[in-house]
Parts: structure tokens; sequence; C-alpha cells
């Protein structure tokens, strides 16, 4: 069996029966949606359209949720069906940034991951899902896939259906008959903040706060307006009313072109807050340091047990605000140990806590090493190298696992989170030891220099997706590329032009702690700016 939703777009009125039959079936909390129905126009008076679209999980035959999830709370049934439990669930948010059809959300009764579960007690009862019994023009046709006779079967069989990003490979079982580009697509009807139920793209209810700063566009004829009338009010002039109009006329024209939002779901916001990108600031400065030690060891550098000493201590120190982070940012941090002791297995969030929990055990045996001077120093260095790479970049990983995010797919992560490392491990060993050999100074002055490359490729290179196209654009032009651009002047540029002009240790030191600063504001941008894209 695989159960299916087909949405026929012929029939659809947009009257939210289907939402409030599911809010009632479910008690769905104030302010999310388990399904909705989103609005979009065309045009302008007379000659304006309106579409209507039904959206909620598209219990995807391959569905990444799934995959990242790491208690396994999320889970796809026998029958197709992907099911979730909130008893398991530990609140990450880590499904809601996997799902490319932004098909989840976060209870505010349970703080638990909740969505569409196409009715499953009603189906195990032999029932069908509540909207599409209440539905009044039968246009969600429910059923099994497999059966090739089934109503749904014949549907998707005979008519011209569609699915919302089948580029994502996840093979969703939720087809649209007459399915219009421009209703599927989010961002080819851009968030506005001047129609009737705008409010709604800013986030309602729990979820306002975490809508801050999501990309919407203001009305352009207002916008342009209102800028002439602001000009010559400055020059002491009256505004050419004969210009206003004629920017009007060619705006209008502009808008019987454009697709419309005029009614929205419910924006979820950032869900992945500064935490995020500070947990991956404090693992680099853990990591690197071991990193750096490694390296320095391996090209002949001498070996001051002291210093090394206090530097398995701030490791330690690092790992521990680390995980404190990553519990932090949880909505249920006390269910934070089933990530061990409930893992699913495919889930880069359980294995990267394995890999800090060794990481974690590997600092701790150089640090007895050290103290009681056994003799292993090497040998430990060597096998703890390789742990530390790995947890290093094993985020980029996870990021590349959250589907719905294009940006944190690109190849370059590992890379970029193996030079960030570097750079934080080289700067806090230059902090500890005010005679650090000079291989740790070229070792920052080579990963400032990779660091700036890099991002340099990423820019230059083309980009996979529209999405990505869209974030880079974000980052270069919109409200977090202040953040960027501090990022690559005061954390690279600034830093390696004293390194090579100024030899003294306070400017060196400077230096240093200008790069580490540097990589958590790209940290910042990188984690942020992929999820002001809407991604309904």
């Amino acid at each position: 069996m695989n159960y299916g939703f087909v949405i026929d777009n012929r029939k659809c009125i947009g009257c939210h029966a289907c939402t409030v039959a599911c809010k009632s079936e479910h008690d769905v909390a104030i302010g999310v949606n388990r399904t909705h129905v989103k609005y979009i126009e065309k045009g302008v008076f007379p000659d304006a359209s309106r579409s209507f679209s039904v959206h909620r999980c598209n219990h995807c035959e391959d569905a990444p949720c799934t995959t990242i999830c790491p208690t396994s709370a999320l889970y796809t049934r026998m029958d197709g069906i992907v099911d979730f439990d909130n008893d398991r669930c530990i609140g990450c948010k880590s499904c809601m940034q996997a799902c490319p059809y932004d098909a989840l959300y976060i209870d505010p009764n349970t703080n638990t991951a909740a969505k569409c579960n196409y009715c499953a007690h009603r189906v195990d009862g032999g029932y069908e899902p509540a909207c599409v019994v209440i539905c009044p023009t039968e246009a969600i046709i429910s059923g099994d896939l497999d059966d090739a006779h089934s109503n749904i079967s014949s549907f998707v069989a005979m008519e011209n259906v569609v699915t919302r990003k089948a580029e994502k490979g996840t093979n969703p079982n939720l087809f649209y008959v007459e399915g219009d580009s421009d209703m599927l697509t989010p961002t080819n009807a851009e968030r506005r903040d001047n129609y009737l139920w705008s409010e709604q793209a800013s986030g309602v209810g729990h979820h306002a706060p975490a809508a801050a700063g999501l990309e919407r566009t203001e009305n352009q004829a207002d916008l342009l307006v209102q800028m002439a009338i602001e000009s010559h009010a400055q020059n002491g002039t009256q505004p050419d009313q004969r210009a206003i109009d004629k920017v009007l006329e060619e705006i209008k024209e502009e808008e019987k072109k454009a697709t419309r939002r005029v009614y929205d779901s419910p924006a979820k916001g950032v869900l992945w807050g500064w935490e995020v990108p500070a947990y991956i600031w404090t693992k680099s400065v853990a990591t690197g340091l071991l990193l750096v030690l490694a390296l320095a060891s391996w090209l002949g550098a001498a070996a001051d047990t002291a210093v090394e000493f206090n530097g398995f201590i701030a490791a330690i120190v690092f790992m521990l605000f680390t995980g404190g982070l990553l519990v932090k940012d949880l909505d249920r941090p006390d269910r934070f140990l089933y990530v061990l002791l409930r893992p699913n297995w495919s889930s880069w969030l359980v294995r990267g806590g394995y890999l800090i929990s060794v990481f974690g055990a590997a600092i701790t045996a150089m640090l007895v090493d050290n103290y009681f001077d056994l003799g292993l120093r090497q040998l430990i260095l060597n096998i703890s190298a390789p742990i530390a790479l790995l947890t290093a970049i094993y985020t980029a990983f996870l990021l590349a696992q959250a589907k719905g995010r294009d940006l944190w797919g690109s190849h370059l992560a590992p890379v970029h989170m193996l030079v960030h490392a570097l750079i934080a491990g080289s700067a806090a060993w230059m902090f500890l030891d005010p005679n650090s050999p000079a291989i740790i100074t070229l070792i920052l002055k080579i990963a400032i220099l990779a660091n700036l490359t890099l991002i340099t490729l990423e820019f230059v290179t083309p980009h996979a997706t529209s999405d990505t196209q869209r974030a880079h654009h974000l980052m270069i032009s919109g409200y977090y590329s202040r953040h960027f651009y501090l990022g690559i002047i005061m954390g690279n540029l600034v830093p390696i032009i004293m390194l090579y002009t100024l030899d003294t240790y306070f400017m060196v030191l400077v230096a240093a702690g200008l790069a580490a600063i540097g990589i958590f504001l790209t940290e910042f941008v990188r984690v942020r700016v992929p999820q002001l894209i809407p991604l309904s």
C-alpha cells in the first residue's frame, strides 16, 4: 500500500473547510496548521484571476524529515504514511529544515514537531481523512496509489498531474491537477506587507518573534510614489503629478504580469537562531585547538607541556559550551539524551552527538597523558586528529540533510568548516601562548587566505538552484549583508594585512581575535539567510 493525495485545483474554491476539519480532528493549536490554503492573484481589475492551492505534508516516498530526525520521531509506515511520535521528539526542528514543503511545525502546547499524518487513526479504522470527507466540492482525493483500481490511481494515470519541487528527489505522494507553477513555486509570489491577511506572513502567535526579518517586499507603486514625494520635499518643490502618473502606469503594466500572494500560511520564521552558529563557532575553537596542535607537531614544532595543558582545558570548556548551546536550541531540552539513547543512525545529528562524545574522550585522554606524563602524547594525538577533523566538519553534512535550504547543500561546506576550525584553533593557541611557534602564525595566514578563496568560489561558481542564487543575493544585498561584509573585511582582509605587516605580539593577537570573530559572522549569515526564503 502507498497512500497519497490528489488536489483537483479545478474544483477547489478556497473555502478552508479542509483546514478547519483538520484543526478540529487533531485539536491543532492557534497559529499553526497541518493543512492550509494559499491564495494568489494575477493581473489587475477587471482582468484579474485568483487561484487556490491546498498545502500539507506530501508523504514522500523518500522523506528527508525521517532521515534527519535524530530519534525516529518521524517515520514512514508500511502503508506509505509519514507519521510522527510526540513521545520521541526532542524539538530540534531539523525536520522543519529538511522538509522542502514547509509541512511541519512546532506544537506550542507540547513543544514537539507535528504535521498532517493522513489522519492515520481514521485510516486504521477504515475511514478517509477528515479533509477528504469535509471538502464540499470533492477537490481532495485520497487512496492507495499502488491499487490500480482505486480512484486516486485513475486520477494520477489519466489527468495531467504535477508535484511540488520534484527536483528535490523526495518522490512526493501529493499530486495537483492543473497545478499552477506560480502557485506551487514559493518564490514566484513575493511576500508583501500590504494585503488583507499579510500579518500571517509576519508570523502568528508563538511564531511571531521568530519571523522578524523574513524576506518581504513592499508595494512597488506606493514605494516609488513615496520616494518621489520625499525627494521633492527635500528640494523644496512640488512633485510632478504627470511624472508620478507615468510611473504608476508603468507599474500597473508590470502588475498585470505579476503574481501576488493574497492569503498566506502563517510564517514560522527563523527556526535556528543564534545558538546554531554559536555552537558551530565554539566547536570550531575546540576541534581547531587539537587540529592545529597535531599539524604543528607533525611539522616538528616543540611541545610546551604547560601551554598544551591549558589548551586541553580550553578545548574541554568550549566543547561544554557547544553541548550547552545544542541543548538550549531544543524545544524539549529535557529529552536531549534521546539523541544518544534512541538514535536514528541516518541522522547526522546523532552521528555528530557521538562524535562530540568521542572527541571529548580524546581531549580528556590528552589531558590525562599531559598531567601524568604517560609518554603517549604523539600516539593519542595521531588517533585524536581524525576524530577532531570529523567533529569539525560533521555539521556540514547535517546541514546538507536539510533539503529545504539549498544553500546549505554546498559541496564546499565541509572544507569551509575545516578552514574555520584551523582559523579558530590557531587564534586560540596564540591567546594561550605569547611565544607560540611561528608555524601557528603560518597556519592562521594560510587558513585566512583559504577562507577568502572559498568565499570567492562560492559566489563565482554557477548556482545550482534559484533558491541558492536568491540566498547569495540576500547575503550581499539583504539586511544581513552588513554582517557578511563585516565578516569578510574585519575577519579576513584586516587580519591578513596585519599578520603580514605587523609582527608585535599584541597586534598579532588582535589579528587573531578579529579572524575568530569573522568566522562567527560568516557562519551566522550562512545559517540565517537561507531561512528567510519561503518554502510555501
